[in-house]
């Protein structure tokens, strides 16, 4: 595990007690998965499973096959460059998993894809 991952995982775990949030915990445990288990979404997924303007959380990598046609907010470890270019190009928007915990530390209206 990188030095970065493991810094993410304990700030997810201490979020989650602090707020009392079960969302971040649940995204730390599937970041504690070994890589090859992790999830990996495709855009043309997060296409068909979102709607606009709706806040996802990927706790893995976001890949570039597909098109998305809607505005939404992406979290996720990793992006491809497809991906991100694909997400912004619909007016979206991509961040860190890092930077959607200080957007919301409640976790509120956040759905957990993959």
């Amino acid at each position: 595990m990188n030095v970065q991952l493991i810094g993410l995982i304990h700030m997810l775990r201490k979020l989650s007690n602090e707020q009392k949030v079960g969302i971040w915990k649940r995204i730390a445990y599937d970041l504690e998965m070994p890589s090859r288990n992790r999830r990996v979404v495709n855009v043309y997924s997060l296409s068909k499973c979102t709607k606009e303007n709706e806040n996802v959380i990927i706790p893995g990598k976001v890949l570039g096959t597909g098109m998305i046609d809607h505005k939404v907010t992406v979290a996720a470890f990793e992006f491809s460059e497809g991906a991100r270019k694909k997400i912004i190009s619909a007016k979206g928007t991509c961040m860190h998993i890092n930077d959607m915990m200080q957007k919301n530390p409640k976790g509120q209206n956040l759905r957990i894809i993959g």
